[in-house]
């Protein structure tokens, strides 16, 4: 049986990961993954570290909200502290640059740290994705370091996938889209009009709508065709999914999924306050990956 970090096997490598990587506590706390919290705010309310508001409350108060909420990416100074805080090596996976200045935001503390004259190493990645894009190579790292693997050799392993981490999903409203000017409000309303529901993949770093189908039931349908279509060798993947304050939904895309496929286990993963700002709720996300050890043994 796979041992995590709190059952007395400790790896020389930590991971670390940022709160857009939506990976539930639990999971985090089994494999010693530690989290760089992110801040949210509405106008002058601030929630530090995504604290003080629930994600059905933060959810709620996004739709009655004209502008969307701003998030704040972890500072150099608490990645500094990180990095400081034992003599293991780092490794760090953060959100796509494209949409954070989380990754700038690492690799500026390391320039900081290298001054100091440090013996460990501290590796940054980005991710070029987010949610349980990010949080599938942050537990397939994680599972690595417990294996023994060094850092090199954990960085290769994730560099590798990270082009084969790509998530599909399909978003209830493009009302988050159209309030961030990533689609014309004309266009968007036209689509949200006619009972469209936005199909998105991660491109180069962003989320970006591909596709639609008409209705809930119709887009879980054409989701879980384009998912399945080529799938391969699914009996020995963990299935990620992601959802934004809709685990019902969420749970019978699962259903629809496993009619024509099997997999090795299904781990649901809430959307929280960062990428949530950018599909807004009920939006679900999916991705497959075999790891190498199951997370639920």
């Amino acid at each position: 049986m796979f041992r995590g970090f709190g059952e007395g096997k400790m790896s020389k490598v930590r991971i670390v990961t940022d709160r857009a990587s939506d990976l539930p506590d639990n999971i985090a706390a089994k494999y010693g993954i530690e989290i760089a919290e992110m801040d949210v705010a509405f106008g002058d309310d601030v929630y530090y570290g995504g604290k003080g508001i629930t994600i059905e409350d933060f959810y709620a108060r996004m739709k009655k909200e004209k502008e969307l909420p701003k998030t704040s990416c972890p500072s150099p100074d608490k990645f500094l502290e990180i990095y400081k805080k034992d003599d293991s090596d780092v490794l760090v996976l953060t959100l796509t640059s494209k949409l954070s200045a989380t990754y700038n935001c690492a690799v500026l503390a390391n320039d900081m740290y290298n001054e100091e004259e440090h013996t460990n190493r501290v590796k940054i990645i980005d991710t070029m994705s987010g949610s349980i894009g990010q949080g599938i190579l942050a537990v397939y790292a994680a599972q690595l370091a417990e294996m023994g693997k060094n850092i090199e050799e954990i960085a290769e392993e994730v560099e590798k996938l990270i082009d084969n981490t790509k998530f599909i999903g399909v978003l209830q409203t493009l009302e988050n889209a159209i309030k961030g000017g990533r689609i014309s409000r004309l266009a968007g309303s036209i689509i949200n009009t006619f009972n469209f529901k936005a199909l998105v993949q991660i491109d180069d770093g962003l989320v970006k709508p591909f596709d639609k189908a008409r209705g809930e039931n119709g887009s879980m349908k054409k989701l879980v065709d384009l998912f399945l279509e080529g799938a391969s060798d699914t009996e020995n993947k963990t299935l990620f999914i992601g959802h934004s304050n809709c685990l019902a939904k969420a749970e019978k895309v699962r259903d629809m999924i496993l009619e024509r496929k099997s997999y090795k286990e299904v781990v649901f993963c809430g959307i929280g306050t960062v990428m949530g700002t950018y599909t807004s709720d009920g939006c679900v996300l999916l991705n497959a990956i075999e790891l190498p050890e199951m997370i639920n043994a």
